[in-house]
Formats: C-alpha cells, structure tokens, sequence
C-alpha cells in the first residue's frame, strides 16, 4: 500500500518517483473495489437460494473471483454475512439522495420503498445467522438505524412539504408496514410484493393537498 498521507521530506525526484507509483497502484485498487462488489452482490444472491451456509466457492464462482480473494476480505464466514447486509443498507440509504435529485418528491419516496423493500428481502435471507447472537452482527441493528431512518426520514418529509402524501402519517409506522408486506417474499412472487407497496403509497397520496 503507497504512503500517500505520510509527510515526506525526500527529493522531488522521488517525490515523483512515489506518484509514478501511486498512478500504477489505482488500477489495482478500482479492480479490487469492482471485486468486492461483486462478490459481495454474489454473496447476497447465493444466501438468498442456498441459504448463509453456502459453499463459498459457490459464492467466488458467482462472483468471477478466486477462493483466496473471499478468504482474504473475509476471514470468517460471519465477516462475509455482516458485510453483505452493510452493503445492502447502505445501497438502500445512498439511494435516497440519488432518487431526491431524479424525482418530485412523492415519486422519489414511492421509488425508495420499493428499493427498502428490497432489502428486507435480502435481510431476511440473512436472518438465520443474524439472529444467531455472534458478537460479529453485535453492531448492525444501530448501523441500519444510523444510515436507513434518516435516509427515509429526508424522503418522507420533502413529500409531506410538497403535499404529495398526507401529513398524518407516521415514519416508523410506514417502514413497519413495508417490512410486513415484504415478509412474503419468499412465498409468492417479487412482483406481488411490489405491488402491495405501490398499493400502500396509493394510501399515502389519498387525501394529500396537491
């Protein structure tokens, strides 16, 4: 790994020779970024169909990746479960921003929904593991508080100011209504699911001002 934060006080000439370096070294560093990603959206597909306790090669199969690069990022199986479903919360808050940007507000609300619902797909999947009591997950119901509820929380109140939902509706309520109707996930098809939270933020719009 370069040195880039440490204060150097040698030549320029290797100053220079150090940035030579730094430019070869970012290549690296973007492929090993593109393999995290994927083995970890490889991860969360083979948990969800073949459950936590998969093969891993099954998993750097999928992902296009070498056993040695799992091992290496993760150690411990739990290590690899805790940072998928790190990886999907945070898919679900940095969405936020992005679909606020994109879309008036109540449609940029309804779409993050269908994306939280997402998620608790995926968690669910998780959930053998996560509720196994391993000091590893120990952290990561206030990680999901800390990234998810505000992301949510921007949404939902840029629509209730635009008057594109009713205003008296409740934060947590909505989010506990969405994580029930994804809980049949596993029984009848995706498309249903997503169906029943555009049927909820029907709700949501039915009385609003504009």
């Amino acid at each position: 790994m370069s040195n880039w934060f440490v204060m150097s006080k040698k030549s320029k000439n290797l100053d220079a020779s150090k940035n030579a370096q730094d430019q070869k070294d970012r290549p690296v560093r973007a492929d090993a970024r593109r393999n995290l990603d994927a083995l970890l959206e490889a991860a969360k597909d083979v948990f969800s169909t073949s459950g936590v306790d998969a093969p891993v090669r099954e998993i750097a199969e999928k992902a296009g990746v070498g056993l040695g690069t799992v091992y290496r990022h993760f150690p411990q199986r739990s290590d690899l479960i805790a940072a998928v479903f790190r990886h999907e919360v945070d898919f679900c808050a940095d969405a936020a921003p992005l679909l606020a940007a994109q879309y008036e507000p109540g449609e940029a609300l309804a779409r993050w929904l269908q994306r939280y619902s997402a998620f608790i797909t995926t968690k669910r999947g998780l959930a053998p593991a996560l509720h196994s009591g391993d000091p590893a997950f120990k952290n990561l119901r206030a990680y999901f508080e800390e990234r998810v509820r505000p992301a949510f929380l921007t949404l939902i109140e840029a629509a209730t100011k635009a008057g594109q939902i009713r205003a008296d509706v409740d934060a947590d309520d909505i989010l506990y209504a969405v994580a029930h109707l994804s809980m049949s996930a596993y029984d009848v098809s995706s498309d249903h699911t997503q169906r029943m939270v555009a049927l909820l933020v029907d709700g949501l719009r039915y009385g609003a001002p504009n």
